[in-house]
């Protein structure tokens, strides 16, 4: 007899491996990297002219922060600060030079400080969230609306910011860490302040004065009219007239008397 081999045991189903979950794409930022700028690795948050000057575009912001002494505020507030942070909206030497010649000039050391100020934004913005600022936008200068607005636009790749003077552009990244931003803008941030009409003061009105002589004479004219016209309103003879013809009368004796004699 021939013996039967047993049927072999079903193969197990091979398992499909899980397929690996896709991740989410990080923000993209909406600002290009300049080419010409430095890298974290190699340039500390909290050596802002360092930054500044490597980026080799923005000598006129240097020296206005350097006269203002805003610089040793802002690396000062970079080492103690714990949380917040800063973004500098950096306009470039050609920026500057846009400007009208002896703008610069022109104002007063308050001025200048409040033209960095408004540059300055006390908190760190990241290149990806310019599109969840509140409108108008607080700068070191204030969130004054009437004299201080400041309103950002982020759409697609291309953060625009208005000043009621001037409409800029962020085209770059000079530097980005999670404590310090700075932002490479292609026009000065002029604050709606500076350009504000003032209503002129009113001068104090003044009567003008008639000259005395001239007042009594005019004076005496009419009070005399007057004098006129209440003794014509009733009927009693006018001073003037009685005594014009009180002279007539002495005249016309006297005429009288003299031809008297010669006759």
């Amino acid at each position: 007899m021939y013996r039967c081999a047993p049927a072999a045991a079903p193969k197990a189903a091979a398992k499909t491996p899980p397929t690996p979950k896709a991740r989410a794409p990080s923000p993209k930022p909406l600002v290009p990297t300049l080419p010409e700028s430095p890298d974290s690795s190699d340039s500390v948050p909290d050596d802002i002219t360092r930054i500044l000057k490597k980026a080799k575009i923005f000598s006129v912001l240097i020296r206005l922060l350097k006269t203002t002494e805003i610089m040793n505020n802002i690396n000062s507030q970079l080492i103690t600060a714990k949380s917040g942070g800063i973004t500098i909206l950096a306009p470039d030497d050609s920026a500057f030079s846009q400007l009208k010649a002896g703008f610069l000039n022109s104002l007063n050391e308050g001025q200048k400080i409040e033209l960095v100020q408004f540059h300055i934004l006390p908190e760190y913005v990241s290149t990806s969230n310019f599109d969840s600022l509140s409108n108008p936008v607080q700068t070191v200068a204030g969130k004054d609306p009437t004299r201080l607005p400041l309103n950002v636009n982020a759409l697609g790749n291309s953060v625009n910011i208005s000043t009621g003077v001037v409409n800029a552009s962020i085209v770059g990244v000079v530097y980005s860490d999670n404590k310090l931003g700075i932002y490479h803008v292609d026009k000065v941030l002029l604050p709606l302040d500076f350009f504000a009409s003032k209503a002129p003061a009113l001068a104090p009105t003044t009567l003008a004065k008639a000259p005395k002589s001239a007042t009594k004479e005019n004076s005496s004219e009419d009070d005399q009219d007057e004098t006129n016209q209440d003794h014509s309103k009733s009927g009693a003879p006018s001073l003037v007239n009685i005594r014009g013809t009180s002279t007539m009368m002495f005249l016309g004796i006297g005429l009288v008397a003299v031809a008297t004699i010669w006759t």
